[in-house]
């Protein structure tokens, strides 16, 4: 029969303590017999003697005795590691690994990293930005940012709001170039495409087909893997884009960049925040998680509705 090693040890542990098998067996929440035979398996497995015992009292042998002296330190170093875990579970300090996409990332996130560090200055957060899916087992990710799901199993995705696809120029670039009216319009326009960092192919765009999102290759006046490089080309006025209404939004409302073709506008995708355990997370992942949660799920400030849309967009901006 297979012994479990930890356990009988502790078992004899508490019996040399205690004086008594019984109330070994009571302050573990086992059985007497329970209790008696892991004592015996240990004995066996080990092939000498650890305790003379009857039905009234323990005495160690001499065998017993050395056994004890060198396993009491180890189970003390193991008692100390599994209540120090315990009480780490529950403080809101050190490491937090976050991981998220790059494209326009950084502007969603430091906030919440602002506002998490104030109210919890021991947290020291560890952040990477990529726009690959990435390992949630080998990066050691406690709590994960992606547009859309995450592929990894086993990992709880909670949308936190739709990325819609606005397509946007600048009004300089509308004045010299005009306003498309139609998606077939903008063969004549300069439009850019975004490469994906990690696989190297151009991103087509998302258009609304009758409310469902079907996708164009465009031909490219530029191409760039870095999203905001492409932010700044629709600024300077050399081209249009399609960007994420987080990324947009702001410069929308500024009125340095304005929706064109609102028609075609579409949300195929979400921002998810995904963690592991619902149950078994550390107190620093879950605040941080809630605090993520309460502050962009269907947040305004990201998600431009089609009322605005349309008050902001050409060519009532150019008028």
């Amino acid at each position: 029969m297979p012994i479990n090693e930890l356990r009988a040890i502790s078992t004899f542990t508490r019996a040399v303590e205690l004086g008594s098998i019984r109330r070994a067996a009571q302050s573990l929440g086992v059985t007497p017999q329970a209790a008696s035979q892991a004592l015996a398996q240990l004995e066996a497995h080990l092939g000498v003697r650890l305790l003379h015992r009857t039905t009234r009292r323990l005495a160690l042998t001499e065998e017993g005795q050395h056994f004890l002296e060198r396993t009491r330190p180890a189970l003390a170093t193991l008692e100390r590691a599994l209540q120090s875990t315990r009480e780490a579970k529950d403080e809101i300090a050190g490491p937090l690994r976050i991981v998220g996409p790059r494209s326009s990332f950084a502007t969603l996130l430091m906030p919440l990293l602002d506002a998490f560090c104030r109210a919890h200055p021991d947290i020291q957060p560890d952040v990477q930005l990529d726009d690959g899916l990435g390992d949630w087992v080998r990066d050691r990710v406690d709590v994960g940012f992606r547009m859309g799901r995450s592929a990894e199993e086993g990992v709880i995705a909670r949308l936190l709001f739709p990325v819609q696809l606005v397509m946007v120029a600048s009004p300089d670039y509308l004045a010299r170039h005009g306003v498309p009216r139609t998606v077939e319009d903008l063969q004549q326009h300069r439009c850019s495409v975004f490469r994906h960092p990690s696989t190297g192919r151009t991103i087509p765009w998302f258009l609304s087909s009758g409310g469902e999102p079907e996708t164009r290759e465009m031909v490219p006046a530029l191409a760039t893997n870095d999203s905001e490089l492409e932010i700044q080309a629709v600024l300077a006025g050399q081209v249009i884009a399609q960007v994420a209404s987080f990324a947009a939004a702001p410069l929308i409302r500024s009125g340095r960049m304005v929706p064109v073709l609102l028609d075609q506008v579409c949300a195929p995708i979400g921002l998810h925040v995904y963690y592991g355990s619902r149950t078994a997370l550390p107190r620093r992942v879950r605040a941080f998680v809630d605090l993520a949660v309460e502050q962009l799920t269907n947040n305004p400030a990201h998600v431009l509705d089609a009322q605005e849309l349309a008050a902001l967009a050409a060519p009532s901006r150019l008028a």
